[in-house]
């Protein structure tokens, strides 16, 4: 990314700094509200839209930022942007339609209320960042491809192992190396922790409970492997992935012998995990290479004998790395990591707990499901629910613990956008699949 500082840093000596509108002020929000203020010239949070006007009160103050103003309207708010005053409202759409804000980063960990503030961003022709894989990888392909129609990029954002995984796979694929898997390295995998055992973790971190329990359960890794296969071609090996767990301190350099060879290298390639290996939390990509020269090199710069070479990223850094995506979205139109076309692996609602007729199913990284990832056909062909439209669904019947929810199974909320984006997206990519279902809000087509 160091033609990116430059790039700033011209912005910041013209006085025309980026002007970013944050969506949320959660944990990872106030974050990048910091280091965006202590550390990046050249861009500022113009405004900080939340729930409540105190968390966002709280994102500017623990950035050291002052003089924050109230905006109700869009008036109000395009002044202050004008005037290089930081914003708070509570109503994120007046970030979406106000002139003068280059890009939104959405980092609220909803999905339908996300839906609907990325399509107006969208809409009003600006870059969106989503610090939300649940939403990319539900429906981010349609969202994609609203974004260039409309000549505005949406992307995953860096820092983020998605994003950092995209960026070594780039790197990599540039040496004339095939990639062959991208992988991420986890600490932990649990399908059964729930926000109960996962508490104490998150007090300490002053981490949502559900939010910590997405990454146990396998949902976070799910979404974030689905997404980098949509944005590189790749598929998964078989349904959840192989996920192989290794000895602790394992490393890295040591793992691919713990995949069949086969189902890396006959195809466009798979996404996956490994658990225990070092250095975590990083991510790793498999590469071959077919000329016996540049083998002979690899091997030299100690990267193996082959067929397998090891590439990796020893960390993620989250919210320090997220400012470097708005930059490469506004000033060269280049996304860390977006879906290349149609969905090729989705993450599937399944029953952590025996489940009965009747009851609504909770949110991501709950009580009641979990997620795993499965190629994108097959789930189609089996009428497989997304785990991320299963939040606040009735069962119709029962289902057995570790089953896979099916659209049978489940009445959808009325009215959500993020059923018609989805509805959008099955008819533009899988039209074999969308005929008009009752399982879909009225209207919806």
């Amino acid at each position: 990314m160091m033609i990116i500082d430059t790039a700033l840093k011209l912005r910041a000596d013209a006085g025309r700094p980026i002007r970013v509108g944050l969506i949320g002020a959660g944990f990872m929000a106030r974050g990048v509200a910091l280091q965006i203020a202590l550390s990046v010239p050249g861009m500022r949070v113009a405004v900080i839209a939340n729930r409540t006007l105190e968390g966002a009160r709280r994102a500017y103050r623990e950035a050291d930022v002052t003089g924050v103003r109230v905006v109700d309207t869009l008036a109000q708010l395009e002044q202050a942007i004008e005037s290089g005053v930081p914003a708070i409202t509570e109503d994120a759409f007046l970030v979406c339609r106000a002139a003068g804000i280059d890009a939104i980063i959405e980092v609220t960990g909803t999905i339908d209320h996300a839906a609907r503030v990325t399509l107006e961003a969208i809409a009003h022709h600006k870059h969106v960042v989503l610090m939300n894989a649940e939403v990319d990888g539900t429906i981010g392909p349609i969202l994609k491809t609203y974004a260039d129609r409309a000549g505005v990029v949406l992307t995953t954002a860096d820092g983020d192992q998605p994003g950092v995984m995209m960026n070594l796979y780039r790197f990599v694929r540039g040496m004339g190396v095939k990639p062959v898997m991208c992988g991420n390295i986890k600490g932990l995998h649990d399908p059964y922790r729930n926000p109960t055992t996962q508490e104490g973790f998150a007090r300490q971190w002053g981490q949502n409970p559900a939010m910590v329990t997405s990454f146990a359960d396998g949902t976070k890794i799910s979404f974030e492997n689905a997404i980098v296969a949509n944005g590189t071609g790749m598929r998964v090996g078989k349904r959840g992935m192989f996920g192989p767990t290794v000895p602790s301190g394992t490393p890295i350099q040591e793992v691919g012998d713990h995949y069949p060879l086969e189902a890396m290298i006959e195809g466009p390639g798979i996404v996956d995990y490994v658990v225990g290996a070092m250095p975590g939390p990083g991510v790793f990509v498999l590469g071959t290479h077919d000329h016996p020269q540049q083998n002979h090199y690899l091997s030299l710069y100690k990267l193996g004998n082959g067929p397998l070479y090891c590439f990796y990223t020893p960390y993620h850094l989250c919210h320090f790395e997220v400012p470097n995506t708005v930059a490469r979205a506004v000033l060269f139109q280049d996304a860390a990591l977006s879906p290349l076309g149609a969905p090729l692996v989705e993450v599937l609602a399944t029953a952590k707990i025996d489940l009965k007729a009747g009851e609504v199913i909770d949110g991501l990284g709950g009580y009641m499901t979990y997620g795993l990832a499965e190629n994108a056909g097959t789930a189609r062909a089996e009428n497989l629910l997304p785990i991320g439209l299963a939040e606040g669904c009735t069962l119709k019947r029962a289902v057995a613990k570790d089953a896979l929810l099916t659209f049978d199974d489940v009445e959808l909320p009325p009215g959500r956008m993020c059923d018609q984006l989805w509805q959008e997206q099955l008819a533009r990519f899988f039209p074999e699949y969308s005929p008009a279902s009752s399982t879909f809000p009225s209207g919806v087509k």
